[in-house]
Parts: structure tokens; sequence; C-alpha cells
């Protein structure tokens, strides 16, 4: 579909002395989100929604002709999915075609779309970025904390599987997110208990998103430095990532080992 580069694998690269990126020098603490940023799973994600949602508009066409068009797995994953919770999801994307839908519709939607991304994810082959690979070595080399976030309830069988989970000094995926009562992103409070669970307060941590909602997010909670990650690689997207409050953007984050990066 076109929707994110693929990963090409786990990384290989031989050993050598950690690098830190201007950007990252004498913070404490790094929290990333998993799904685009470290795992190539964004696609898997847009895909299950582009089904979920492309058979429910035709079961349940809007009102208004324009309303009909099929799911985008670029505008409208991006605008109304990406880095929030499935529920908030469904019910954003829903709102948009103009169907004002029970609290039952809704869920029912977003148990499709689970259903769909469990079937695809229980298949494998959903790797890790290299270049977050790389940079995750660097960091924990220069005894940077390091934490995963994610909405996404597998957010620990997904690190798991591509081989980076012990990378990772602590993770809140969405079932912890669940149990504690977290306000999904665009508020702060997934990273900010990420932040906690490391050590580390948000003036002295950086938040890495490849979502709007989840910029915005780290942009709220008060973290030093936002890195928005375009893996689409467009100036829209960019002017975007920027808009909600991304300090730099890059299309991956191997570029920060090379001081790359788009202010």
């Amino acid at each position: 579909m076109g929707l994110l580069p693929k990963a090409v694998g786990p990384d290989h690269l031989r050993s050598r002395a950690p690098v830190i990126p201007a950007a990252l020098r004498g913070v404490r603490g790094v929290v990333l989100d998993t799904d685009g940023v470290i795992t190539d799973s964004a696609r898997v994600h847009a895909e299950a929604w582009k089904r979920a949602f492309d058979a429910f508009l035709v079961e349940h066409p809007p009102e208004l002709p324009e309303q009909r068009r099929p799911f985008d797995v670029r505008e409208d994953y991006l605008r109304y999915v990406d880095g929030k919770s499935r529920l908030d999801g469904a019910a954003s994307f829903l709102a948009s075609r103009g169907l004002r839908l029970p609290a039952e519709t809704v869920e029912a939607v977003a148990a499709d779309k689970e259903r769909r991304y469990v079937e695809r994810l229980r298949k494998g082959g959903i790797d890790a970025y290299p270049g977050t690979v790389r940079l995750l070595r660097d960091l924990r080399g220069e005894g940077i904390a390091l934490a995963a976030a994610s909405a996404s309830r597998h957010a620990r069988e997904l690190l798991q599987h591509a081989g980076v989970l012990s990378r990772f000094d602590a993770l809140v995926d969405g079932a912890e997110a669940a149990r504690l009562g977290l306000a999904g992103k665009p508020d702060p409070a997934l990273f900010l208990e990420a932040a906690r669970r490391i050590g580390v307060p948000a003036a002295d941590a950086v938040v890495v998103e490849d979502a709007l909602a989840g910029v915005e997010a780290g942009r709220r909670g008060g973290f030093r430095v936002v890195i928005g990650v375009d893996r689409n690689a467009t100036a829209r997207t960019r002017a975007a990532l920027l808009r909600h409050g991304a300090d730099i953007v890059v299309d991956d984050l191997g570029e920060l080992l090379g001081e790359g990066g788009r202010p």
C-alpha cells in the first residue's frame, strides 16, 4: 500500500564506539513509541484498519457520497487513528465520515480491526528498524535509560519477536495504560509514566514518536526534546509533525547518528 518503507531485518553491523547524537547529548532518558518508531508494525495496523473500516462503510454507507470513499492508509491513518487507542481511533475516523454511532457499534469496529491485526501479527515477519536498533545500542552504551511506550496491547509481543525487548529498561503498553487508567494521546500520561519508570523527569528526557498525537503528547508533557519520525518522508508530513510539537524530524533514527534531522 505504500504507507511506510519496510524495515529490512535485524541489525548485523560491526560493533563500534557509541555515538550520541547532538540532539540527545546531556539527556538521561529516552522514551520511544513502538509502532513505526521501533518496529515496522504501523503498516500492519493501517492495513487492518483499512479492511475493518472499508467493510463497515460498505455495510453502513454515510449519507453524503464523498464520505463513502475507502479508508486512506496515509491521510486517514495519520489524521484519525495513528498513536491512539483502538476505541479512540475508531470513533475519530467514523465521526469524520459523519457517522454518529452507539458505543457498542464503535467497539465492534475496533474489535474487527483487532482480530485482523492479531491474525497478521501471528504470521510474524515484523522487524525492528535497523536505524533504531543502532541508536538503541549507542544510547545503552552510554548508560542512557530507555523506555518503550505504546497504546497497543501487543507492544511487548512485538518487541520480543523483533529481538529488542531486552534493550529497554521499562515498557508501558496498552494493557498497562488501561490498568492504570492513563488517558490516551495527545495526553502525555503514557509518556510521563514511562519516564517515571526509568527514574527520569520529563525535563531531562526525550520522546521519539511518528504519530501526530504522539508528538503533541511529548510537547504537552514538557519533555526536553521531541523527535518526530517521518517514515513517509514528505514535506507535508514533516510539516505536520513540526506543527504538532516535534523539535526535529528524521526519516529514520539512524540519521541521528550522522547528525541528520530536519529542524
